[in-house]
């Protein structure tokens, strides 16, 4: 049985995956009854979380809201390490990469042992932590401020160590990505930082499962056309596969 704040964080990620969804259709999912689901939707609804309709809710889409790592990480795995080895391709030994911090780039980390000489610079302390008994891998940590939601070091220490390197690739998360409105990320000093890893970059990878697609969140951090390559899951609409191909962006897709 779920206590309450669990079960309200899991209707919270179902109606943000979903758009919208209907009292039975949580009470089936969660396994309570009608009721005690109309109760955490009303809880929910004075959080200002999500918007009650008749017989159901829908998502807020708001552009600030950001879920933990630990609850990104559970999220469309299969689609992630799919993207993952797909991006295992283009790293050759002796590259010096970074390696942006998000869910979808920590399965790329999974994946690096197989190397016997690579130098990783990341932002994440996750990350640093699972590379750094690696025999061959060098693992080189910014500096700066600690973002809990993330675990990711951003800020202007971290873009003043980013200003003094220069990296083969970049291996970049987003939260959305439009043709239009480019890429996005919900946190001000996170955008910063993740357009200076751009700027270092001498070839720079996207990595993003197909819920990020035609998704816009509060700060923008590159437009597409800063993008060389682009990797996503065979779930991203074909529409968008297509715009992004009209702007010049390599695109590859996987199968999960």
């Amino acid at each position: 049985m779920l206590y309450a704040e669990e079960r309200k964080r899991k209707t919270m990620e179902y109606i943000q995956e979903n758009l919208r969804a209907s009292v039975p259709e949580l009470s089936q999912f969660l396994n309570v009854s009608e009721s005690t689901i109309r109760r955490d939707l009303k809880e929910l609804e004075e959080e200002k979380l999500l918007r009650r309709t008749h017989g159901g809710a829908i998502s807020l889409q708001n552009v600030n809201f950001e879920p933990s790592f630990n609850e990104k990480e559970d999220k469309f795995q299969k689609e992630k390490r799919a993207i993952a080895r797909k991006a295992m391709e283009f790293i050759e030994e002796e590259d010096t990469i970074l390696l942006d911090s998000g869910t979808t780039t920590f399965q790329l980390v999974k994946e690096l042992y197989v190397f016997s000489r690579l130098t990783v610079v990341t932002n994440s302390l996750v990350f640093a932590q699972e590379l750094q008994d690696v025999p061959g891998i060098e693992v080189v940590i910014v500096g700066g401020n600690v973002r809990k939601e993330t675990c990711a070091l951003v800020g202007p220490i971290a873009e003043s160590a980013l200003s003094m390197m220069r990296v083969d690739k970049a291996f970049i998360a987003t939260n959305g990505f439009e043709v239009e409105g480019g890429l996005t990320t919900p946190n001000l000093l996170e955008a910063a930082t993740k357009r200076k890893m751009i700027e270092m970059s001498k070839q720079v990878i996207l990595l993003a499962d197909h819920s990020k697609a035609e998704k816009t969140t509060f700060a923008k951090f590159a437009e597409i056309d800063k993008i060389d390559k682009c990797i996503m899951d065979a779930h991203t609409p074909k529409s968008f596969v297509r715009k992004l191909e009209e702007a010049g962006i390599d695109v590859y897709l996987v199968n999960a």
